[in-house]
């Protein structure tokens, strides 16, 4: 018997959620490693790699040759993925991990849209009744409005958070386009390849690759190149075409909820009351647009 339509959304679901509980700890990871945008983006990349290389062949043997139709999703996916690590690194530095990780899923709003104007997959009219809600708790958890946490730079927080989200859709819609087609490692392997080209460059020409790092930044960069990078695309990137657009962009917002949660547990930093009460409204809207319509 195969298995029924709502429980693949259902598997779907729970695996865009474990990577997004993965990807929440990632901003953490990158702050305790000091290291720069570039530095942390390329390595990042570079250290995944290792693991993913080895995976995708085998893959690549198993399942047969990817399309270089879809490889040039995951190319194009890939690029911009490398842009949105070191802009959102850069905005970890100026707003700290937590709050910049809010700060990306501007992501909730582009990535439909995106899905929209190209694919003619229409949100459903709950997420555009909600995708305002969502907004606002992104800004407001970001401190744009009400208070910012002391000695952060919400200005230029805000302006690489933008430019990071803007990219990290891109990647979501890209991904999209690839995924589903019998290959779940080469695609996150490929992508993750055209990033460390583009973390090089982008990165490599703002803030300079530096590899004479501490043995504790190291450390800090492998934990999160393998769970931020390796085990939680690999969970995200196969369930994409299998929920609606706007349920898994809503899921992926899970991630800097528990990111601020991360922030205050592990880092120690103390957003204001009208960051948190953003937060609570983005998990409100996100288990708003998530639910299943009832009936039919």
């Amino acid at each position: 018997m195969s298995v029924q339509a709502p429980d693949r959304h259902r598997a779907a679901a729970l695996r865009i959620t474990g990577g997004a509980a993965c990807t929440s700890v990632s901003a953490g990871f990158a702050k305790l490693s000091g290291a720069t945008p570039g530095t942390t983006a390329f390595l990042r990349c570079a250290i995944a790699l290792a693991v993913l290389v080895p995976l995708a062949v085998r893959e690549w043997g198993r399942v047969g040759p990817r399309p270089w139709r879809l490889v040039r999703f995951d190319l194009a996916a890939g690029v911009l993925l490398g842009v949105d690590y070191v802009f959102w690194v850069a905005s970890i530095q100026d707003v700290g991990a937590s709050i910049a990780t809010v700060l990306i899923n501007i992501q909730v709003v582009v990535f439909p849209l995106l899905t929209w104007l190209f694919l003619g997959s229409k949100p459903s009219g709950r997420f555009l009744a909600l995708a305002p809600f969502m907004l606002i708790g992104v800004t407001m958890a970001a401190g744009v409005i009400g208070e910012a946490e002391p000695g952060t730079d919400p200005v230029g927080g805000i302006v690489f958070g933008t430019i990071a989200g803007i990219a990290y859709a891109g990647y979501l819609f890209f991904m999209r386009r690839g995924s589903g087609q019998g290959h779940a490692v080469f695609p996150v392997c490929a992508s993750t390849a055209a990033a460390c080209l583009a973390a090089a460059v982008v990165g490599g020409l703002w803030t300079g690759i530096d590899l004479d790092l501490e043995p504790s930044a190291w450390l800090w960069l492998i934990a999160l190149a393998l769970i931020g990078q390796v085990l939680a695309w690999l969970l995200i990137a196969g369930a994409l075409s299998q929920v609606a657009p706007q349920v898994s962009a809503a899921l992926l917002l899970l991630h800097p909820v528990l990111a601020v949660l991360f922030g205050v547990l592990a880092l120690h930093e103390r957003p204001t009351l009208t960051q948190l009460a953003g937060c609570l409204l983005v998990i409100v809207s996100v288990w708003a647009v998530s639910r299943a319509p009832r009936g039919g």
